[in-house]
């Protein structure tokens, strides 16, 4: 471990500004949902109603949880995030691993690196000390904060410390990954499906068990950070089987590093045809190579989310019982009301993940220029708009096809509980009306790309302050012309409002002038 801390500080200085961005999101997340949802339900009456009828509904349960403690406000406000908000912390965490370890790796400098008096196992142990640190900075400020907005005390630091605790687990399996394969890529794919796996289980343990502690459920992570039980009467003792589980990952890990050359993995590549396909024959096949498994992956991950939402949006106004709340749903149009409202908000939370995917497969442009292999590809008779031109497209089609998975799938779900087919259809609607903003996101991504390179990470942040301009900017009261930033401001309320096309057009339009912009930098610029 010789230079680890000088590792340490070297990585907390390169992310100096994402993790600080990082924590706050979360614990200002925890701390505003929790605000928001009290005034729901002021009585004890209504809290047990709409506990009684989430714990009803398996649906329900697999999405969300279950609810031990139905008098308990902080437990139902808190209920989302314990499932949706551990598993992006797990995520988060897991990633973070595989960037300073085997993305560094990858890119050659920890060869450079280990040319110094630095020990073998410095860089991984820096890796997870750091998401050890990021994973108990969000506990520390998600407990402050849903202290300071009220909840009890024992409860938030529980919470806190689940966050916390699944951090680490997660952190741990992200270092596992990044000794089985050569590739940062991949190493991330198998931590983030990792994190997809954990939460099935916790789905499917809660939902066969009536009691919601299935075996499946305390196989996964997830589910061991719900069964902390943050305003249930908490069980500290689990944070110990947290605790127990991140020394044999992060130990097993570190036991792999140890074993493996550098530069290699412990699963073997796979040997390539012996002749050359006829879709590598231009850089468009090639990239679509590169990408397809990926976007399989992310395909079928967007499918079942959307049928898991849509299955259970007929049920969302039996969590709604006071009085309080019975104004809300009559405001929205009455039930169908509340359900149309519930399909946008979820539909727009998977245009964010479409979005996500749009920048990330955007920016494997990038990776191929530092990574060496653009240069031979520019060398033959292909020119840089052709080639930026088809990531770019490729993105935007990926998203796409995103889109529609979720939408199908949410439609699909909604004609099995009754739905009409023209409800079935407006959902559809209401997921391809994303794509617009999405173009503007990935516009973004490839203007960074021809213009500063060097700052593409800025697509990531400007995702994040979307992202946090959506969940949170209305309830802050921020100004309207703070929260019109965010292209998904723009986006048609697709199912229950109507088409407005000037809206679209003007993202489109938006969107094309970024995307000239990128391309005609990446004409113009030398390659780094």
């Amino acid at each position: 471990m010789t230079g680890a801390w000088s590792l340490l500080r070297l990585a907390l200085r390169r992310d100096r500004v994402m993790l600080p961005l990082i924590v706050l999101g979360f614990a200002g997340t925890a701390a505003l949902s929790a605000g928001a949802t009290v005034g729901l339900y002021p009585t004890e009456a209504s809290r047990v109603a709409a506990a009684h009828a989430l714990n009803a509904t398996s649906a329900l349960i697999a999405l969300y949880g279950r609810i031990y403690d139905p008098r308990s406000i902080a437990a139902i406000a808190m209920l989302k995030l314990s499932g949706f908000g551990t598993a992006l912390v797990g995520l988060v965490a897991a990633i973070l691993t595989v960037r300073h370890s085997r993305t560094e790796e990858e890119s050659g400098r920890l060869e450079l690196i280990g040319a110094a008096a630095v020990g073998r196992l410095a860089p991984l142990g820096s890796a997870l000390a750091l998401a050890g640190i990021a994973s108990l900075a969000v506990g520390v400020c998600t407990a402050a904060g849903l202290i300071a907005a009220g909840l009890p005390a024992a409860g938030s630091i529980a919470f806190g410390l689940s966050w916390t605790g699944a951090g680490v687990v997660f952190a741990g399996l992200g270092a596992v990954a990044a000794q089985l394969s050569t590739s940062a890529r991949t190493a991330g794919g198998l931590a983030a499906s990792a994190v997809g796996v954990a939460y099935v289980l916790r789905a499917v343990g809660d939902a066969r068990s009536a009691a919601g502690v299935g075996w499946e459920s305390w196989a996964s992570p997830i589910g061991w950070a719900q069964q902390v039980r943050p305003y249930a009467g908490e069980r500290w003792w689990v944070l110990g089987l947290m605790a127990a589980a991140t020394v044999v990952l992060a130990g097993a890990a570190l036991a792999l590093a140890a074993r493996r050359d550098l530069g290699a993995g412990l699963l073997p590549d796979r040997t390539g045809p012996a002749s050359a396909s006829p879709r590598l024959a231009g850089p468009i096949g090639l990239l679509w190579r590169l990408e397809r498994g990926g976007l399989i992956a992310w395909t079928v991950a967007c499918a079942g989310a959307g049928a898991a939402f849509g299955g259970v949006a007929s049920g969302v106004g039996g969590l709604l019982t006071s009085a309080q709340s019975r104004r809300f749903i009559d405001r929205l149009g009455g039930a169908h009301g509340l359900i149309d409202a519930f399909l946008v908000t979820e539909l727009g939370f998977m245009g964010l993940i479409a979005a996500a995917y749009g920048i990330q497969a955007t920016l494997r442009l990038r990776g191929e220029e530092t990574g060496g292999r653009a240069e031979p590809v520019l060398a033959g008779a292909v020119g840089r708009v052709r080639w930026a031109g088809g990531g770019l497209g490729l993105a935007l089609l990926g998203s796409a096809a995103l889109l529609l998975a979720s939408g199908v799938a949410a439609a699909a779900a909604r004609l099995i509980e009754g739905a009409s087919g023209r409800e079935a259809a407006s959902v559809i609607a209401g997921a391809l009306v994303q794509l617009p903003a999405i173009a503007v996101m990935t516009g973004l991504a490839i203007a960074l790309f021809g213009l500063l390179p060097q700052r593409v990470g800025v697509a990531w942040a400007a995702l994040a302050a979307v992202l946090v301009l959506g969940e949170i900017g209305r309830v802050l009261g921020l100004p309207g012309w703070v929260v019109g930033l965010s292209p998904f401001a723009h986006v048609p309320r697709i199912p229950g409002g109507s088409f407005q096309p000037g809206p679209v057009a003007a993202l489109l339009a938006v969107a094309a002038a970024l995307s000239a912009v990128g391309l005609a930098g990446v004409r113009r610029r030398d390659l780094t």
